[in-house]
């Protein structure tokens, strides 16, 4: 039988978020990063111990800490970023391999941050999560760049993202309890917001942290060009999420002014996607054109095309070996989208294995592939050789 659901229920279905609160308050805030000019991206600034629950009150046989760690801005300038460190206790010794996993959307708001739901089981894709640690790994999640730290969320700003994932990885085999070793195999994944990450970790990794030992990307439902993105989503389901990508980059890059484009009703709209998180986001967003939302549109701004082609994926082949999958029928991300980037990748030599998902949607994607994907992973630590189809 296809699998089948409307692109809003998608959406609402990758948040996995009915139990997710809708306005923030910091459940830790924040430390002030202290000025230390010896401080390296994925240093720790503070941590506390966290729990990890797919669903609430269930167990899983992991520990877990909440960690503040150095990082840096799509600017270069250094930041602060929070998230998750989750450790399986079922008493292996030696390396052990860790994920440094990036979440598909799940907000603008603090209170969408993992790291805050992880402890009430209502973390998103956290059943996804929990497959990597009963296969014994060691994971480590980022809230992303003003996700749950001071600041709006970065949203889409691909650099910021790659960064935050990349030193995630650093922080969770510096963080002592955790007893990882800093020469542990590593590997990366994510899908959709997380795959725009987890594709700039994998093609950031060879110049920004070469000294990760990253054996390979398992990387899906990939918005790799955000103006083609924008484009399919203009007044569609997915609509909502263009107008958090907007807000997004605006976070990023002040001076894009998103605000003075916006009419009286897209600086509402904007507001509210600032303070709830992608389940209602994405029911209230959806069918919304940009020409009904703004006095003039941004995207047909030089400055604002500028800034979106900056996080323009597939100029830089990754180092390590990539596991790259895309829906057909994605509702959200145009196929034609990912399979541009793995044509891009595949020119510059990169090692990519290119995985066409034959039924379902952009949602049912992560869902189908996340067994195949995990595997693939296995392969690259047990020291197999990968094989791409380019």
């Amino acid at each position: 039988m296809r699998i089948r659901s409307t692109a809003l229920a998608a959406v609402a279905a990758l948040a996995l978020a009915a139990g997710i609160p809708a306005t923030t308050a910091h459940a830790w805030a924040d430390p002030a990063a202290p000025a230390d000019a010896a401080a390296r991206p994925g240093d720790i600034v503070a941590s506390a111990p966290s729990s990890f629950h797919p669903l609430p009150g269930q167990p899983t046989n992991t520990r877990a800490w909440k960690i503040h760690y150095r990082s840096t801005t799509a600017a270069g300038a250094p930041d602060v970023v929070s998230g998750t460190v989750i450790v399986p206790q079922d008493g292996r010794t030696g390396p052990r391999p860790l994920i440094t996993y990036a979440v598909g959307t799940v907000g603008l708001d603090d209170s969408c941050a993992p790291s805050e739901n992880f402890p009430k089981g209502t973390g998103l894709e956290a059943n996804l999560i929990q497959q990597l640690t009963l296969r014994g790994w060691a994971v480590v999640v980022t809230d992303y760049e003003g996700l749950g730290t001071p600041g709006l969320h970065t949203y889409t700003v691909g650099q910021s993202a790659g960064y935050a994932v990349l030193d995630a990885a650093r922080a969770a085999q510096r963080l002592p309890e955790a007893g990882l070793s800093a020469a542990g195999p590593v590997g990366i994944m994510g899908y959709s917001q997380g795959g725009q990450a987890s594709s700039w970790a994998a093609e950031l990794q060879g110049a920004y942290a070469p000294e990760l030992q990253v054996k390979g990307t398992a990387t899906g439902g990939v918005p790799a060009d955000l103006l083609k993105v924008a484009a399919f989503n203009d007044g569609s389901y997915g609509s909502g999420l263009v107008f958090m990508a907007a807000a997004g980059q605006d976070a990023a890059f002040p001076e894009l002014k998103l605000d003075s484009y916006l009419n009286p009703a897209g600086k509402l709209l904007v507001d509210h996607l600032k303070t709830h998180c992608v389940a209602i986001d994405a029911a209230v967003g959806s069918f919304k054109r940009i020409a009904d939302m703004t006095t003039r549109d941004p995207l047909a701004q030089p400055d604002w095309q500028a800034r979106l082609h900056q996080s323009k994926l597939g100029r830089t082949a990754p180092a390590a070996p990539v596991y790259q999958y895309h829906a057909v029928g994605d509702e959200l991300i145009p196929y034609a989208v990912g399979k541009q980037l793995r044509a891009d990748w595949c020119a510059k030599g990169a090692d990519v294995d290119w995985n066409p998902i034959r039924v379902g949607g952009h949602v049912t994607g992560v869902i189908t592939e996340a067994v195949a994907a995990g595997n693939w992973l296995a392969d690259r630590f047990a020291g197999r050789p990968a094989h791409g189809n380019c």
